[in-house]
């Protein structure tokens, strides 16, 4: 084993210390004024358990010391791993080799680096947490006699609480920390400790991760920034048209609603890996929503509203923008939902105004919700409706918060690290500008969303629910449809989305991409990243599906512009916007422009301190 040189210790700069001492002097008097302090005079309130995690380990210890001989042999079965750990390490330490006992998977970035490997004390560590951590998730996964929720909520908090207690997060039990600590000479905590300090001033009060440096984006020039115009706007939506990128374009054009629980231009991050630029190098006149950020103006906004007020208003647009009476629609996650309310709807009133649509990793049968179901059920929505009541709307910051939780050492732990141990800045990525983009939602709409779809399941009934006078019956849709879903996907689960493609009437073509919710669909060709599989036929089961199945390198976006070009009806010299509708503003548009987490006006402030800017470490 290579011998580890020790590092060199660096002396941190007097006055860049001083400097340092008084920010975090500074902030710490403000926080305690304008925050602690407020929640000292309210500590007689009594801690709530909104989500039932109390009470799920609670069961959880019973059905464990129920069953003792269990126990012990779960306890027996991670003793044994300890103790061939420890075997292992004595044969390496005298010269011997030995295979791991505990390895991280593949997708683990937490442990990469050569000390992780090569150090022993560091690989001893290392191996330690990762047998505790499988060991204590297999155990919890063995309980007999739990209910599907109760068990799906401790499978959840479980690796939460793993994955906050790792190595990595610590400063004397992770090795790049120390040497950083080491060779700065502690300047980097201090950084991290200015830097956490920031975060919970932004957070007012709550600590608001930053992934990412907000200052090196601009909407409009770096991010979304595909040329459009908005050509119509009501209270719920801005319609945003493209400007064409070819002379000629397909006849029928394209409306893309994005889900409102984050902002469209996922779909227009840059030029390179925008989706909206390539439909429009297609030759496809392109639409899309841009849903606005909501307030307590919108707290009875109902989802017929989200309906009526957004791609149903929107179809009324396009037609006067382009004299179409027929468009191609594309849905993406809550908005595909939406989409398939809509042509339900549609159907029962006799329109045929859709001649082709597709889903992107969308869910309208939701018996198997994946992870977010663990925020989904009725005592918890009862703790949601009344927290929404009070302002009505639920606030983004805590819709962004369950979305990280769902990938917490990608998207939390990996900032603590970055940003408040080594004290460095976020790195500037154009993705984690879109995710840190938070948006509300307006009470009414998310409680009959939450209620019907995803705890009743009613979507899925024919006339389970009624929307704006209409019962919906998805079996009546009888278009063709293109589901495109993901594998790792852990908000909209291929297999569940898979059981909603079998609901629909009409031909369709299901399509299965690599990497998860986000990067599984923003995934150019160009980028020549991943896989696809397809097949002709949809069958049975998901699994019968996937073992019969075709699989392509590369993106699925090629396969769909395939699909689409045999709705597109003829050509047609190319439209721009303002041709027949009003400009009313440039692309992206107000409604998407407004970010929640934007400095507010010095007035609005309680008693800001003066700016105080981030500083590098040295």
């Amino acid at each position: 084993m290579a011998e580890e040189k020790p590092p060199q210790t660096a002396s941190a700069d007097p006055t860049d210390v001083a400097r340092l001492f008084a920010e975090i002097a500074l902030r710490s008097k403000h926080l305690f004024e304008t925050h602690l302090a407020e929640r000292a005079r309210r500590t007689g309130e009594e801690p709530t358990d909104e989500l039932g995690v109390g009470k799920a380990f609670s069961e959880l210890a019973g059905k464990l010391m129920s069953d003792p001989f269990k126990l012990a042999e779960m306890s027996l079965r991670m003793w044994q791993d300890y103790f061939t750990l420890w075997q292992n390490t004595m044969l390496k330490a005298s010269g011997g080799e030995a295979p791991a006992v505990a390895e991280p998977g593949k997708s683990d970035n937490r442990f990469k680096g050569e000390l992780w490997e090569n150090n022993l004390v560091f690989d001893y560590i290392k191996q330690s947490y990762l047998i505790a951590a499988q060991n204590i998730q297999k155990s919890v996964s063995e309980v007999e006699g739990l209910d599907p929720q109760t068990a799906r909520k401790l499978k959840f908090f479980t690796r939460q609480y793993i994955d906050a207690l790792a190595p990595t997060n610590f400063v004397l039990t992770n090795p790049q920390v120390l040497k950083t600590t080491i060779e700065t000479g502690g300047k980097n905590l201090l950084d991290g400790l200015n830097n956490l300090l920031q975060d919970i001033d932004r957070g007012d009060g709550k600590l608001a991760i930053s992934m990412t440096d907000p200052k090196a984006f601009k909407m409009g020039e770096n991010v979304a920034s595909t040329p459009g115009k908005v050509v119509f706007q009501n209270d719920l939506m801005q319609l945003i048209q493209y400007q064409p990128t070819t002379s000629e374009v397909c006849k029928t054009p394209l409306l893309i609603v994005p889900p409102w629980i984050n902002k469209y231009y996922i779909l227009d991050l840059r030029q390179k890996n925008s989706f909206i630029r390539f439909a429009l190098d297609q030759g496809i006149t392109v639409f899309v929503i841009s849903w606005v950020n909501p307030d307590e103006k919108h707290a009875n906004k109902t989802f017929d509203d989200y309906l009526l007020e957004g791609p149903r208003a929107a179809l009324d647009a396009v037609e006067k923008a382009t004299g179409e009476h027929e468009i191609n629609m594309i849905g993406y996650c809550l908005g595909g939902t939406l989409t398939a309310c809509l042509l339900a709807w549609m159907a029962a009133k006799g329109e045929r105004r859709v001649k082709s649509v597709t889903f992107f990793t969308t869910l309208i049968d939701f018996s198997e919700p994946g992870e977010l179901g663990v925020f989904v059920d009725e005592a918890a929505v009862d703790s949601l409706e009344k927290k929404m009541a009070e302002r009505g709307y639920l606030e983004g910051s805590d819709m962004a918060s369950t979305f990280n939780m769902l990938r917490a050492n990608d998207l939390i732990w990996s900032f603590v690290v970055n940003n408040y141990l080594l004290g460095k800045e976020p790195f500037p990525f154009d993705l984690l500008y879109w995710n840190s983009d938070a948006t509300r939602m307006p009470a009414k709409m998310h409680t009959f969303y939450l209620r019907n779809m995803y705890i009743k399941n009613k979507l899925r009934e024919p006339g389970g629910i009624t929307l704006a006078g209409e019962p919906i019956d998805l079996s009546k849709i009888d278009i063709p449809a293109y589901f495109i879903s993901t594998i790792e996907d852990h908000i909209a689960p291929w297999k569940t989305t898979y059981l909603g493609a079998q609901l629909l009437k009409g031909p369709v073509q299901f399509t299965l991409g690599g990497s998860g919710h986000i990067a599984g669909i923003v995934n150019p060709p160009a980028a020549n990243k991943y896989w696809y599989w397809t097949n002709e036929k949809l069958r049975d089961t998901a699994d019968e599906w996937l073992a019969s199945a075709e699989k392509h390198p590369g993106s699925w976006w090629s396969d769909w512009s395939k699909w689409i070009a045999g709705f597109g009806g003829g050509k047609v010299p190319a439209r721009s916007p303002g041709d027949k509708l009003k400009i009313i503003e440039d692309a992206p548009g107000s409604y998407a422009s407004l970010r929640l987490d934007a400095p507010r006006p010095q007035q609005e402030k309680k008693a800001k301190p003066r700016a105080l800017p981030r500083k590098k470490s040295g």
